[in-house]
């Protein structure tokens, strides 16, 4: 009996041998959200890139945009606007309308869906669902 112990034990062991280090390395690697200031200002840009068609604003979007596509906890639809931002925010031989509606449009949805999406904390005093207090 004593000799199957060690067999039992040794295929667990190794599979928690490969998980640990996974593990720790998952939670050790915190990567924050972008802030709104920071989404904010990339918005702006875009939008300079947008309205002057220079190289100077469009390539400085594209590179502050860059970034946030490797970024591990945004999820698809933000990435999925910064690439579409990132594919248009180029400078045209004329800045048509169409042009800058295709900069700005993924420029506006930019603050909506890459925010973080933090809950609102619940007030410590939560309000009585009843009446106010009678006051005689």
């Amino acid at each position: 009996m004593t000799s199957l112990l060690p067999a039992r034990l040794s295929p667990l062991l190794v599979g928690l041998a490969i998980l640990a280090p996974s593990a720790v390395r998952a939670q050790l690697k915190y990567v924050a959200f972008p802030t709104k200031d920071e989404l904010r200002s990339l918005q702006l840009l875009a939008y300079a890139c947008s309205r002057e068609n220079t190289l100077d604003t469009c390539t400085r979007t594209r590179e502050i945009a860059n970034p946030l596509m490797d970024h591990p906890r945004l999820p698809a639809a933000c990435k999925d606007t910064v690439w579409e931002l990132m594919q248009e925010a180029k400078p045209a031989a004329t800045n048509s309308s169409q042009r800058r509606d295709s900069i700005d449009s993924p420029a506006r949805r930019l603050t909506v869906v890459c925010a973080d999406p933090e809950k609102p904390s619940k007030p410590s005093n939560p309000s009585s669902g009843g009446s106010p207090a009678n006051q005689t």
